[in-house]
């Protein structure tokens, strides 16, 4: 039996896979610091965009989407700050954060799914 984390990062190399075929340039893979992770890093054009990556078999449990909790947004805004001032990233640079979600074999891709959540 594979178990979570297995399926999970499977399914984060198949997201990367549909962005790199989107022109995306992934730079950083599950960037984790102290306040928690960020599954995909990279641009889109001139916008560095946080990506959380989320997978459902079928929706019996729901939307993958509809995952990302405000408690998962407010974890990756930190996670977004602390990642821009390591990397120097001014906060003249464009930011978005956009949510790929896997449904089986459908993947969706919704660009800013949310704003930055400092509450």
């Amino acid at each position: 039996m594979v178990n979570k984390r297995t399926i999970g990062k499977e399914k984060e190399k198949l997201a990367e896979k549909f962005l790199a075929s989107q022109s995306i340039n992934i730079t950083e893979r599950n960037f984790t610091c102290k306040f928690g992770e960020i599954d995909l890093i990279g641009w889109d054009g001139d916008y560095l965009v946080f990506f959380e990556v989320k997978y459902r078999k079928n929706i019996n449990t729901g939307y993958p989407q509809e995952a990302v909790s405000k408690n998962k947004r407010r974890k990756i805004s930190l996670v977004s700050g602390y990642y821009r001032m390591r990397k120097h990233i001014g906060d003249n640079v464009p930011i978005r954060y956009d949510v790929v979600s896997i449904l089986g074999e459908k993947i969706r891709w919704d660009k800013d799914a949310f704003y930055y959540d400092d509450l």
